[in-house]
């Protein structure tokens, strides 16, 4: 039986998972990823941690399938995107911590790019993308102007750059693959994602010499081997891909119109759009998982407090002792009692996009109590959604007619079944929990001939359950949209007003 090895490396945990031909689970291992905090805005890894744990995973879930690495038909990266990393090309070590996607130390700089005439709009033809530190670009500027030596090394073709997929993919390979795919090079604001290629006035525009880039790549094909001497057999190196790419591939989501969301602590989403390029001044448009040298896109959004939201009521306001007991008070009452809980406590993500709103309550009456604040608090999270999808549809042209939902707190029946009812689609929580690392390695399986296409791996597309529209709740909603977005209206610019 054939066998893929996916290495999955998040934020804040690292796994590797092996999967059979039929994409069920056969070793899983994980170990937890520490964070650096040098400073208030500031977010780093330890790149060699990174790699060393991986590394463990890998063998370990390798050890729990009971097979080999000779087994093993491919191997698949996928990666918490946009953290980037510089080393240097003779030894292999960073020159620095990584710079994690969530630090915001380069707003300044990025604010000043964007002031310049003209350079806003130029960038997001470009790249899909509005200037934000949250992308590559700028923090690959600063680890080479804040690391002594190191812009002359990079200028000296000396050093090498790359998001985490293209880090492990080297060491990997014990250093002679250097490449990332389609979908993380569409997050570093230096990519056409048209021609599929690095562009020297984006280059220029961030101060990175193109020497330090690498290869960019089809997330599905052969990029290179393992070395033998790393997990012990040379493997196909044959699916990289950004983790919420990834999740939408997992999902089964390759056709114009196919839509997933990530419910963690915030709530990612991504419709797919196929070969025809969008536009959007609300979304990301970003580079889907690719295939082929053609040109795969999708719209991104983010929503800031999924997960999050739940985790404030019972960590800080003490509302309920866990989540699960936060879902059952809100349950005690039939709806929020004309509560509305705007969640921006750390700002807004799409389609506001906005830093200086935060969090507020409307409606709070006498008759109000903590179990319409709670029905509150997690009806927000698929109104939130409900605004995203809303901007993808209307940007995309595609209609939604289903929406695949994974992440943790798709096990909360109460904010899954509102989602239905605000979208007014049925919405499908996907069976396969690990839908990233499951995505990956099908990528990885498609190129090496363990599955000639998705209809192969019924797994993309299994349902564990479905939410189907309350015609009732469905009503309730539809009034409770237009309280809601009165209420995301006056908490914007908060910190301005």
């Amino acid at each position: 039986m054939p066998y893929v090895l996916a290495c999955d490396q998040g934020t804040t945990s690292t796994r590797a998972i092996v999967f059979d031909e039929t994409g069920a689970k056969r070793g899983v291992a994980q170990i937890p990823l520490p964070q650096i905090f040098p400073q208030p805005g500031w977010v780093e890894h330890d790149a060699e941690v990174i790699w060393s744990h991986q590394h463990t995973c890998c063998q370990d879930a390798i050890a729990a399938a009971g097979i080999t690495a000779a087994d093993l038909s491919a191997v698949a990266v996928t990666n918490q995107r946009e953290t980037s990393i510089v080393w240097d090309r003779a030894t292999g070590e960073p020159i620095a911590n990584a710079i994690v996607w969530q630090d915001r130390r380069t707003a300044e700089t990025c604010d000043e790019i964007a002031s310049r005439p003209g350079v806003s709009a130029m960038v997001r033809q470009r790249t899909g993308l509005g200037i934000d530190p949250y992308f590559s670009a700028s923090k690959i500027a600063w680890l080479l102007d804040n690391t002594p030596g190191a812009r002359a090394r990079a200028e000296a073709g000396e050093l090498a750059f790359g998001t985490v997929d293209c880090w492990l993919t080297y060491r990997l390979s014990g250093g002679k693959v250097h490449v990332t795919d389609h979908s993380n090079a569409s997050r570093t604001l230096l990519l056409d994602i048209e021609s599929g290629c690095w562009d020297p006035e984006l280059c220029a525009l961030f101060d990175v010499p193109m020497s330090l880039l690498p290869e960019v790549v089809p997330s599905s094909g052969v990029v290179g081997h393992t070395d033998a001497a790393v997990l012990g057999a040379a493997i196909p190196i044959a699916g990289i891909c950004g983790d919420q790419q990834a999740a939408l591939a997992g999902n089964g989501g390759f056709a114009p119109g196919d839509a997933k969301a990530t419910f963690g602590t915030g709530v990612f989403a991504l419709m797919h759009t196929g070969s025809t390029r969008p536009y959007s001044q609300k979304l990301a448009v970003t580079l889907a998982a690719t295939t082929g040298p053609q040109m795969q896109y999708a719209l991104e959004g983010t929503v800031f407090m999924g997960g999050a939201i739940v985790q404030w009521l019972v960590e800080e306001l003490k509302l309920a002792e866990t989540p699960a007991a936060l879902q059952a008070l809100a349950e005690t009452v039939p709806d929020s009692n004309g509560v509305v809980l705007v969640p921006a406590l750390t700002g807004l993500g799409a389609p506001e996009w906005d830093p200086y709103a935060r969090g507020a309550v409307f409606g709070l009456t006498r008759g109000a109590n903590s179990a319409h604040l709670a029905r509150a608090a997690l009806e927000s999270i698929g109104l939130q959604v409900g605004d995203l999808v809303g901007a993808m549809t209307a940007d995309s042209g595609h209609a939604l007619h289903r929406l695949r939902c994974d992440g943790g707190v798709t096990v909360n029946a109460l904010v899954m079944q509102s989602l239905a009812n605000i979208l007014s689609v049925p919405v499908d929580v996907a069976a396969m929990a690990e839908s990233t690392a499951l995505g990956a390695a099908y990528l990885a399986g498609l190129a090496t001939g363990v599955w000639d296409g998705p209809d192969d791996l019924p797994m993309l597309t299994a349902v564990g359950h479905t939410y189907e529209v309350d015609a009732d709740g469905a009503a309730r909603m539809t009034a409770l949209k237009a309280k809601w977005g009165e209420a995301v209206r006056r908490s914007l610019q908060w910190e301005h007003a």
